[in-house]
């Protein structure tokens, strides 16, 4: 490793040493970033604490001694434990938000980032009358966040059943002060929530078949299994959510859930449900909303 610390000395060298290892490895990239060179320069910027949108004016820096041990290091954790870089930096992003991770959740990846910055337009049209939002299945709570954002005026409760991912979600609300205004709640679905109604129900819920999560990548198995199973053909989440939703739903509330690459398994499941489907930069029919009033009884 000496001779290695010693032929190389810049950002450069370190970033093109990364590329060639990373693809050497076949590393899989699907949580943040699609390739090996940014996700290379994602690590080498944050370990040596520099700003993750400003990579050429330092490519040609010399590092320290320490500071190559240092990047040396994270690069072999990512190689190695094939961990996600999300969990090996401690934070991901959606749109311009930052947020706080690590094994207890899912890394945020969501398609409902892009639609919350135009707060759900056209199918909400009025954003500060929707007073009362439902995250369900929130994790990190980041779809919560975001909400808060969206919908200035709501109360949002933030919904999900393991208490290690709320734990996450605290740290999160709170890196935003918004305590106020999100409530966490540890509850299976809709069944810690009474009889509360809600303007918008939103839900990134877990929607992996099995098929699927047997063949998950390496970096996919150090993700809460919890937070991405959902039964033979991914749907019995979706399934209890269509069921109970309309109880919890005001007088022409919406409901919108991301499923992914289901939407075929969807559309064969409720051929007679009225689904809008949704689409959006990162894809085309990722998310379905409904009304109230669609939803059977």
């Amino acid at each position: 490793m000496n001779q290695l610390l010693d032929e190389l000395l810049t950002v450069r060298d370190w970033l093109r040493y990364a590329v060639s290892r990373f693809t050497e490895a076949g590393l899989f990239f699907g949580h943040g970033c699609n390739n090996a060179y940014d996700e290379a320069a994602w690590l080498i910027l944050h370990t040596l604490h520099l700003p993750l949108d400003r990579l050429e004016p330092f490519l040609d820096a010399w590092l320290t001694r320490n500071e190559r041990l240092a990047v040396h290091h994270i690069l072999q954790q990512r190689i190695a434990k094939r961990l996600p870089t999300a969990y090996l930096t401690h934070e991901a992003w959606l749109s311009e938000f930052r947020f706080y991770v690590d094994e207890r959740v899912i890394v945020p990846r969501s398609y409902f980032a892009e639609l919350l910055e135009e707060s759900l337009a056209p199918w909400i049209t009025a954003p500060e009358k929707v007073v009362a939002a439902l995250d369900l299945c929130t994790g990190s709570g980041c779809l919560a966040i975001l909400m808060a954002h969206a919908f200035p005026e709501a109360h949002i409760d933030a919904v999900d059943l393991s208490p290690d991912a709320l734990a996450v979600a605290q740290r999160n609300v709170a890196g935003y002060g918004l305590e106020q205004r999100i409530n966490l709640v540890e509850s299976d679905l809709f069944a810690g929530l009474g009889q509360q109604r809600y303007d918008l129900i939103l839900s990134n819920p877990p929607y992996v078949t099995a098929a699927a999560m047997a063949a998950l990548p390496p970096e996919y198995r150090h993700e809460p299994a919890l937070a991405l199973a959902a039964g033979e053909d991914g749907l019995d989440i979706v399934r209890r959510i269509l069921r109970e939703a309309k109880i919890h739903l005001m007088p022409r509330g919406l409901l919108a859930v991301e499923i992914g690459h289901n939407r075929d398994l969807v559309e064969q499941a409720f051929p007679a449900l009225p689904l809008t489907w949704i689409d959006c930069t990162g894809g085309e029919g990722k998310i379905f909303i409904v009304q109230r009033e669609q939803l059977p009884a």
